[in-house]
């Protein structure tokens, strides 16, 4: 039986619009691509020296909002006396007008990732949980100066977001590949929890290309997994390794009490500079979209497609007209690498595809009734598309076929067929109308096998939707807005 825990991040969830602030520029970063040296020597006794010139790069994110509050409001001891002694409240404060004021919301981490001012941070320490963004962010280097920082942009979608502060000659942090971190590998959470002040911890990279749902069916995970030790205050610092380049912003935490319990997550160095340059450069993050239904390669699919291993994702569908269909995919391929880069997983495909420019060619290797061919396809642009998951068929609402393991899931006759809702979000506008195991199986009088079918067949209003449920077959009427 599963078990599920809180999943803890430093301050209230967003899911805001990307934002843009001022002027937006390229970011000039330092960069150092190499892989650390893992041959086999003893560990050094001191890692001081490097951790004396990476801390540096390491801010401290202070974050308040403007509230409305009655001006001269009573204190709690007003309100004591008010209630148990029947002292009035003074005729000022009935009369008072709101007034504005600050008022804190929270404290976070970000690193410095170039010498003149841009800071990399999560979208959730500049927002609330409504993805309101602060009204002032304040930055504490770790000298102590305190500086003013305006967003330039975030994006909910992978919990990122850059600032800026006015200042020069600022401790930029060297960027790892980090597609080149591997499990074992030694690394360090820097960052200000619990307010203490810059602390360091260590650990080890204990999994890669980790996706553990926080984002949503729309948002792109792939964390790196790591044993050191990260708390509340720790979001958006840095995950060095033990060469003190940056490989990850520490994001999340699994934990029962909310401190850690060796089990944290950061977004990969890669990530976050794929998404702070877009939002950096034009203040928006636009995304690669192919049209396709994936899946995982599962050991039953690959012997049944003559595989020898399961690394690969398999394309269910492909859209009509989409930019897949003009490149040449077709149902039943299984792509096993991006531009020779091996793709182990769905998700891992939905992100590089995801964080692909639009319009960019690509050439993905695939399987094709066993054998193995070469395609180049440009990728097309996410758009308005941009808020559905691969399988998404509404706005949290995610469909599959009826295959073989559905049918035993879900205990669905072998006469039935369609697109079974395989999950159904609390957040959904549609949870208290569809229920997970319910099979779509004729949207508008129109029979639906496929996603690309479903998403044809359903309209704004109301449809009729013919399902089985619970051991009978009737009609559903359902409102899309």
């Amino acid at each position: 039986m599963k078990r599920f825990y809180p999943i803890t991040i430093a301050m209230a969830w967003a899911a805001s619009s990307m934002l843009a602030v001022g002027c937006a520029k390229s970011l000039e970063l330092n960069v150092d691509s190499q892989a650390i040296d893992r041959s086999e020597h003893f560990a050094p006794h001191s890692y001081a020296n490097m951790l004396q010139k990476a801390t540096p790069s390491v801010v401290s994110v202070h974050t308040a909002r403007i509230v409305k509050v009655a001006r001269g409001g009573s204190t709690p001891q007003d309100e004591f006396l008010r209630r148990f002694f029947g002292v009035p409240t003074p005729r000022y404060e009935q009369q008072s007008e709101p007034q504005e004021q600050l008022q804190p919301q929270g404290i976070g981490s970000g690193v410095i990732v170039s010498e003149d001012g841009y800071i990399i941070t999560n979208n959730h320490v500049v927002s609330d949980q409504r993805g309101d963004t602060a009204d002032e962010i304040l930055v504490q280097l770790s000298d102590g100066t305190e500086l003013e920082a305006e967003i330039i942009g975030n994006d909910p979608l992978t919990d990122v977001a850059i600032i800026k502060v006015e200042a020069k000659d600022l401790p930029a942090i060297t960027i790892a590949d980090s597609d080149n971190i591997a499990v074992g590998d030694v690394v360090f959470a820097i960052g200000n929890p619990m307010e203490v002040g810059l602390t360091v911890t260590q650990g080890i990279v204990s999994a890669t290309n980790r996706s553990i749902g926080i984002y949503g069916d729309r948002g792109y995970e792939s964390f790196i997994q790591t044993d050191a030790s990260i708390n509340p205050g720790n979001s958006g610092g840095a995950l060095i390794d033990s060469q003190g380049r940056l490989v990850g912003i520490n994001s999340a935490i699994i934990s029962r009490s909310g401190g850690n319990i060796g089990i944290g997550f950061a977004i990969p160095s890669n990530l976050a500079i794929s998404i702070s340059q877009q939002l950096a450069d034009s203040g928006e993050v636009r995304r690669g979209f192919l049209g396709v239904s994936i899946a995982d390669v599962t050991p039953d699919i690959a012997e049944a497609f003559g595989m020898e291993n399961t690394k690969g994702v398999l394309i269910n569908d492909v859209e009509e007209d989409s930019a897949a269909d003009a490149g040449g995919l077709e149902r039943g391929d299984i792509v096993t690498a991006v531009d020779g880069k091996t793709v182990e997983s769905a998700n891992q495909f939905r992100i590089r595809i995801g964080h692909t420019a639009p319009e960019t060619t690509i050439e993905l290797q695939l399987l094709r009734d066993g054998e193995p061919m070469t395609l180049e396809l440009e990728v097309g642009s996410a758009s308005g598309r941009l808020a559905m998951g691969a399988n998404e068929l509404l706005d949290g609402v995610e469909v599959s076929t009826v295959d073989e393991e559905a049918s035993q899931s879900y205990r669905i006759p072998s006469n039935v067929e369609g697109l079974v809702i395989s999950s159904v979000s609390a957040e959904s506008p549609y949870a208290r109308s569809l229920i997970e195991g319910t099979v779509i199986i004729e949207i508008n009088d129109r029979k639906v096998e496929t996603v690309s079918d479903a998403r044809e067949a359903i309209k704004s209003g109301v449809n009729k939707l013919f399902v089985y449920s619970r051991g009978r077959t009737g009609y559903l009427a359902l409102r899309v807005e």
